[in-house]
């Protein structure tokens, strides 16, 4: 079948190499793509990635017999509303389902509401309220822009000057109308994580687990960002806890969002803390991650589309479970000097594109060529340098001998992903 995928950055690199390698596929497109992309799918990169009505006519035009939305903005622009009334399958869910992910407010409501474990919390739309609640919780403070930030709307105050700081700046415009409201919560103590979950309305198949790095800078400092690197398998995600997070955290979601009209298809990301009372949700995302897409596409085993489709369908019943190589794979993001305040966009990248041997991938981010051909940065997130390995050292030695062989001046990663399962080891 021909399958137009939705997005322009790592993630839909990844899920496009991915994708290119099934038999199923015929032709591939990608709306807007990147020149990364380019190598292994048609680009159409006038329909942008929030253009639910263009991105929409582009399936029916193409004919094509499957959608997967990468990024959010195309779920919260209702593309899969749009593509399912004309009969299009599409990977993703509707924008009311979607809200797990583009509401903070929303999805803490539908935890509280059914029971699943979650931080406690409280929602403000005023700067006065919100400041005032900080008395109701205790240091460090956890602060959450309301809707869709790119990974950055969240904040953790060390003390409470800093969280009144982070309250004005959030209500005060800095995430524009995703900031009109904040969540403050609970600090969870525990270890972090990301598990993944195929779902297609009334079932769930578990889909691995990894674990990212949020923070721009060595020794998890600075700001938060879109994500900084990312490893898989976690070691945090042993048995028991994975089995207990899909009992009382993945089946009842996908129960209660059917129960509420608001069928789950798709990839159901969920943010996890494994806290002394068992895992709780962090957060929910209606999409697969972006780094820890990469590492799952390089070590999953199997053809991926079927399982896209089967969801898109409604019934994922009849799959086998997904697998996944036993190797560890680990991915470096190199972003943009500036990121993610302010990156410098136009430096000049080269290298990216050689061949770095069969352990080794590198995937397009915010990149674009010039008329000439040459290859430069164009956003905050450049490339995701990944690598696989018989065990986290030697991915990560893999991982970033690639990125010395990178002529970038323009650009910077962190040097210690991986630390984590490094220092369990």
């Amino acid at each position: 079948m021909d399958i137009l995928l939705v997005g322009s950055g790592g993630r839909e690199h990844a899920l496009a190499w991915k994708m290119r390698q099934s038999p199923m596929v015929d032709r591939l497109f990608c709306a807007p793509g990147n020149p990364g992309i380019a190598r292994v799918a048609e680009c159409v990169p006038e329909v942008k990635a929030d253009d639910a009505e263009g991105l929409a006519r582009l399936a029916r035009e193409l004919k094509v017999g499957l959608v997967v939305v990468g990024p959010e903005a195309a779920l919260a622009a209702g593309l899969a509303d749009q593509l399912n009334a004309a009969g299009i399958p599409c990977f993703g869910p509707s924008a009311k389902a979607a809200q797990l992910e583009t509401s903070k407010a929303f999805s803490k409501a539908f935890l509280e509401r059914h029971d699943i474990p979650t931080a406690n919390y409280g929602v403000y739309d005023r700067v006065a309220d919100a400041k005032e609640a900080l008395s109701v919780f205790r240091p460090p403070y956890v602060i959450k822009a309301d809707g869709l930030a790119a990974g950055k709307g969240v904040a953790i105050s060390p003390d409470r000057r800093d969280a009144e700081s982070e309250i004005e700046r959030m209500l005060g415009g800095r995430f524009g109308s995703a900031g009109s409201r904040v969540v403050i919560e609970e600090f969870m103590e525990g270890e972090e994580g990301s598990l993944f979950a195929l779902c297609d309305g009334q079932r769930a198949v578990l889909f691995g687990g990894a674990q990212d790095h949020k923070r721009a800078y060595d020794g998890d400092l600075g700001p938060n960002t879109g994500g900084m690197g990312a490893y898989s398998p976690a070691p945090v995600f042993d048995q028991e806890l994975v089995l207990a997070a899909d009992r009382k955290i993945v089946q009842p979601t996908l129960k209660a969002m059917a129960a509420e009209g608001a069928p789950y298809k798709g990839v159901l990301y969920v943010g996890l803390m494994a806290t002394a009372d068992g895992p709780k949700v962090v957060e929910f995302n209606a999409r697969f991650g972006d780094p820890e897409c990469q590492v799952l596409m390089m070590r999953m085993a199997g053809d991926i589309v079927p399982h896209m489709l089967a969801c898109a369908r409604g019934d994922v019943s009849r799959l086998p479970a997904p697998e996944f190589k036993p190797q560890t794979v680990i991915c470096v993001v190199m972003a943009a000097k500036g990121y993610p305040d302010s990156p410098l966009e136009g430096s000049i990248i080269r290298g990216a594109d050689q061949d770095f041997g069969p352990h080794v991938q590198v995937f397009h981010a915010g990149t674009k060529k010039r008329d000439d051909g040459t290859l430069v940065a164009a956003g905050g997130r450049v490339l995701s340098v990944c690598a696989e390995g018989d065990d986290i050292t030697q991915a990560r030695e893999r991982a970033y001998a690639a990125i010395r062989k990178i002529d970038w001046p323009g650009g910077f990663n962190r040097t210690d992903i991986g630390w984590r399962a490094l220092d369990r080891d």
